[in-house]
This record gives C-alpha cells, sequence and structure tokens, in this order.
C-alpha cells in the first residue's frame, strides 16, 4: 500500500524527532493518518532495552504505511545506545586497525542489535575524509586521512549494516572533513576546486555508492566552486547533478537535521524544506522542534503542501521521492518483535573489546616506565568528557580514572572538570605531576581547546616523566609532542578507554600503527 493523497505523500518526506521516553499522541496520530514518513531517536529518548523495544513496537503499530525509524549510532564519540547496549569504537578506531573484516563486523553488530529493537535505519557510515585537524565536526568520527582506506572500510560498514537488514546512511555528501566550522552552529563554506573534490572525498562516496548504500545524508556545507549561491543540501547541481548523474546513486537522498543554524539561520524551516525537496532530497529530518504544539511543524508541513498546490514543487518530484522512500521502507520493514536477548551478548561485547584493542596506537615508548610497573611514584591526570560532568558533580570518578581505579586503586589520581578547571584540583594536578615519578596525562582533544593545552603543557613541565594518553583525536601528539611516551586510543567510547588502561598496564601490547 502505498500513499495517495497529497497529504500523505508530503508526510512521507519527513523525519521527525521527539522529546521523552514514550510515544506522544500526537505523533501517534500523526502515523496513524500518514502524515510522518519516519521517527529519529536521540539520547533523550533511550532508558534501557525494554523502553525502547516498547517506544519503537509503538510507532511501529500506529503507523499507516511502514516506518523509518533511524538513529545515529556510528559508534564512539557519536552513540546514542550506551549504557545497557553494546558499546563500540569509533571510527577512526576501526581506521586505525585498517581491517574489512573487522568494521564489517563491527556494524554488523550494531545493526543486528538496532533491528532487534525495532530501528531499521543507522544514520552512518561517516564517509569524511579528515583533511583539517582543527575541524571540529569530524576528528575520532573519520575513518582517517587516507581516502583509499576510508574508502574501503566505509564500504565494509555499510555491508555490515545492511547484511543484518538495518538501512546505511553514508555521510556527509560530498564532505564534511575540510570545514573550519561546525556546521551545527554556523554555515560552512568551502572553496576547493572540483578536481580536487573528486580526488579525494568523492573516493570514498563512489565507493559505498558501489557497495549499495541504502540512503547518501547530504551536508549543510556550501562548496562554491559547485555551487556558489546554496549550500549542497539545498542544491540541485549537488544532488541531481554530482550524486546522482555523475556518481550514479539511486537510493534516497536524505539530509542533516534541518534545525542545524547552517540552515536554520539562513533560510527559515519551511522554506528551506522546499528547497531541499526542490533540489533533490527526498526525506528531510527535523529533529527537536517539530511536535503539535511548535509553528514549525505547521510551517514545514504547511510550506511544503503550498508548494506542491501552487506548482512551486511539481508533483513529479513528490512522487520520485515518495517512491524512493516507500521502496526504501518496504526492504528494510520491521514486522517482527523486539529480540532483546540479542543486546549485549558476550560475543558482541568482546568483539568490541577485540576492535578497540586494535585501535590502540602506541607512538612512541620508552621501555622503562611503560607499560607501568610496580614500584614507580605514579600519578594520573584526566581531562573529563563532558559525558563525565554529572558524575564527577555527585563525587564520582571520570571514565578512564575510573577505569583504571578498578585495576590500581592504589594509584593517586585527579579529574579536571571539563567545563571548570577548578583551583583545588588544578592544584592536585600540579602537585602531582611535581611528586610523581611517572606522570600519566590523558587528555582529550587538547588540541582544540587552548585551556586544555596550556594546562597540560604546565603539567608535562611540571613532571620528570610523562605518558601522554591522547583518548580522543590522536591530534593531540602533534601538540604535546614532547612526551616520552605516547599512547592513542583513537576514542574515548567505554570499550577504547578499556583498551588504553590494558595498554596502559601491559594487559596486551599496543604496537606502532599508521594513524596519520
Amino acid at each position: 500500500m502505498h500513499p495517495t493523497t497529497l497529504e500523505e505523500k508530503i508526510g512521507q518526506m519527513l523525519v521527525v524527532g521527539f522529546h521523552g521516553y514514550e510515544a506522544p499522541d500526537y505523533l501517534l496520530q500523526w502515523l496513524a493518518e500518514g502524515r510522518i514518513g519516519g521517527v529519529i531517536l536521540f539520547g533523550r529518548n533511550i532508558q534501557n532495552p525494554q523502553q525502547v523495544a516498547k517506544l519503537t513496537q509503538a510507532f511501529h503499530q500506529a503507523s499507516k504505511y511502514p516506518l523509518l525509524i533511524c538513529i545515529d549510532q556510528e559508534g564512539g564519540t557519536v552513540a546514542r545506545l550506551r549504557d545497557g547496549f553494546t558499546e563500540s569504537p569509533g571510527a577512526m578506531a576501526l581506521g586505525v586497525a585498517d581491517s574489512e573484516s573487522l568494521a564489517e563486523d563491527i556494524s554488523e553488530m550494531l545493526a543486528t542489535e538496532l533491528r532487534a529493537l525495532g530501528i531499521n535505519w543507522n544514520l552512518a557510515p561517516v564517509v569524511d575524509i579528515t583533511h583539517d585537524i582543527s575541524n571540529p565536526s569530524v576528528g575520532t568520527r573519520s575513518l582517517g586521512r587516507d581516502k583509499t582506506r576510508v574508502a574501503k572500510l566505509a564500504a565494509a560498514e555499510v555491508r555490515g549494516f545492511q547484511k543484518a537488514h538495518v538501512a546505511a546512511s553514508a555521510k556527509h555528501f560530498p564532505g564534511l572533513g575540510n570545514t573550519p566550522v561546525d556546521t551545527h552552529l554556523a554555515l560552512a563554506v568551502i572553496d576547493g576546486s572540483m578536481d580536487y573534490l573528486w580526488e579525494h572525498d568523492l573516493v570514498p562516496f563512489r565507493a559505498v555508492v558501489n557497495e549499495g548504500t541504502a540512503t547518501v545524508m547530504v551536508s549543510h556545507v556550501k562548496f562554491t566552486e559547485l555551487d556558489p549561491e546554496y549550500p549542497a543540501t539545498l542544491s540541485p547541481r549537488v544532488i541531481q547533478d554530482l550524486l546522482r548523474r555523475e556518481i550514479g546513486f539511486t537510493g534516497v537522498a536524505c539530509t542533516d537535521c534541518m534545525e542545524m543554524k547552517a540552515i536554520a539561520d539562513h533560510y527559515g524551516s519551511g522554506e528551506s524544506a522546499v528547497l531541499a525537496a526542490l533540489a533533490g532530497v527526498d526525506l528531510i529530518l527535523f529533529s527537536h522542534s517539530f511536535t503539535d504544539q511548535h509553528p514549525l511543524s505547521v510551517e514545514v508541513y504547511y510550506s511544503l503542501l503550498d508548494a506542491a498546490q501552487s506548482g512551486r514543487l511539481p508533483m513529479a518530484r513528490i512522487n520520485e521521492a515518495v517512491e524512493r522512500v516507500m521502496a526504501l521502507k518496504e526492504k528494510y520493514a520491521i514486522s517482527e518483535k523486539p529480540q532483546l536477548e540479542v543486546i549485549c551478548k558476550p560475543e558482541h561485547l568482546a568483539l568490541a573489546h577485540q576492535a578497540a584493542r586494535a585501535g590502540v596506537v602506541l607512538v612512541k615508548s620508552e621501555p622503562d616506565i611503560f607499560p607501568l610497573r610496580d614500584g614507580a611514584k605514579i600519578g594520573v591526570v584526566e581531562f573529563a568528557s563532558i559525558i563525565d560532568s554529572e558524575i564527577m558533580e555527585q563525587g564520582g570518578l571520570s571514565g578512564f580514572v575510573h577505569l583504571l581505579h578498578q585495576h590500581a586503586p592504589h594509584i593517586p589520581k585527579v579529574s579536571l572538570h571539563p567545563m571548570d578547571y577548578r583551583p583545588e584540583d588544578l592544584s592536585r594536578a600540579r602537585d602531582l605531576a611535581a611528586q610523581s615519578d611517572v606522570l600519566v596525562l590523558a587528555t582529550r582533544n587538547a588540541h582544540l581547546i587552548p585551556k586544555q593545552l596550556e594546562v597540560a603543557c604546565e603539567l608535562l613541565a611540571l613532571s620528570k616523566r610523562v605518558i601522554l594518553i591522547a583518548l580522543r583525536n590522536p591530534y593531540d601528539v602533534e601538540v604535546l609532542s614532547e612526551s616520552g611516551t605516547i599512547l592513542c586510543t583513537c576514542g574515548d567510547s567505554k570499550p577504547s578507554l578499556a583498551a588504553g588502561v590494558e595498554a596502559l598496564l601491559g594487559l596486551f601490547v599496543a604496537k606502532a600503527k599508521r594513524w596519520r
């Protein structure tokens, strides 16, 4: 059964988010009326596997048409399912491991758990090549700097997701890795040549298209050589010409969230939705404010409807989009009940552990202090993650320090709060650096955070010997290179933090690998 009315067809082009752990009545009604094509889940919607399964079942049962339920479960830094689910290392760790079979297996494992929960569309993999290490949007979400490696591993991820019957979404076309700003906050502009784009950023996208990725997510970045007027999301030149005609993609093209400032601040919600549809997008995402109480909901829906009724948005374009969307839904439709027994299966946890260890890089070492040995006076300072804030405020330990404490409770440790380096914590960190024979200094993107880099350099100067552990981007190595021993985990998911602790303690042998 396919939608027949214009109202339903417009609805099938929209994917929306919501707030809370239960299905809102208004959203269930819209689904029953065929006025929404998909739902996106965020951490704000997640409690535990049982709750997620109940939530997705409610959506699937209410929907008049087969439903897409999507999520950003990239692994690593961007993962909406964490506690109670199998966490995996992120893309950069998989890039360092440089194993197609491992990338495929990890992706199949993630997708198996997603489908068991009633989720049939994963907004992954990230296919962006890292060009600019100061890029705030990509970092450990990228498979790396080498276009050939990124291409083969991204294709392997697509295979893994879709082998487990979850649609993949290669993002962020035609490449986000060379942007100087975060598109959540502002419109990024790239002035590079088309030759460079074809020779670099488009290489992985061509690989995933050839692999059969079900969807491609288009970025909110303006590529002036392609289209001096519109960002990619709103550009017919990018979507219809480059993606469709030149690269040959025949699947579903979707937007990133249209509430990001790169779009919202420049075009407005209703007009941007119309422009995206005109440009060739099939699914338009509004992740946060699309509710029965919010004027954005009315503006977006009726802007599309008015554009169709006036003839500005051709019926042929709408039918083309809906045909692609319905084909995607039918291919990945979920009719089975949730299968929660597959969540956190021992083999899933073991695979994540294996991948995390494979993603650890030993850049250089001083064998007399690494791995850690009994007898030395050791201190540990960690620059904590933002997700550690709440537990730290309650007196708990931050992620890396917490895991190390389980193995070595006798080692003194200091966690520096991510939002505010409290004077008393800084004083303890300085004392620990000065008094220890070996300081373990665990950083998180010090190359991007001037205050963190300043404090890290101060602690380095106070220390006799230092083991630097870059817990997120490995590029901290380039600004703290005077450390005698340097280890990179290439991400700070729980498996990657655990692998970092295990390498530090000599529970496995960390090796030198190509990470740049």
